[in-house]
């Protein structure tokens, strides 16, 4: 498994937006930006069961995830990989991502819904870092 960069750690463990692409039944590429936080080499990113990004890796677990600054949009890590997912975590970690990315304590858009959070946790086979 390739090991992350310095760059790739500092991105990702700073609260930059990613580009979450994976491949649609009829192989067309689809895109989502997500937050995402690292564990170690692995990216976690959290999604709803149903949303496109969870129903395309629940039948094919390849994806490719893009970070960049913000303010140095020319840096940037690109993470090619295999995905899984488990429910396990799943409220605890999107918690975590909102805390990072907003600065308030818990994620409240999933209150009164039937939504069902699950941990998607990329684990690199490419990574490449600019």
């Amino acid at each position: 498994m390739p090991e992350l960069s310095d760059t790739a750690k500092a991105l990702l463990d700073a609260p930059e937006f990613v580009t979450l692409a994976t491949v649609s039944a009829d192989g067309q590429p689809q895109l989502s930006v997500v937050w995402a936080e690292r564990d170690g080499n692995d990216v976690l990113m959290s999604t709803v069961i149903g949303r496109q990004k969870q129903v395309n890796l629940a039948r094919n677990p390849q994806a490719t995830a893009l970070v960049f600054a913000k303010d140095n949009p020319y840096s940037y890590v690109e993470i090619r990989g295999t995905v899984s997912i488990a429910e396990e975590g799943g409220r605890e970690l999107i918690d975590r991502l909102n805390r990072a990315y907003t600065g308030t304590d818990r994620y409240t858009m999933d209150d009164g819904t039937d939504n069902v959070r699950v941990v998607l946790r990329l684990t690199p086979t490419k990574v490449v870092s600019l």
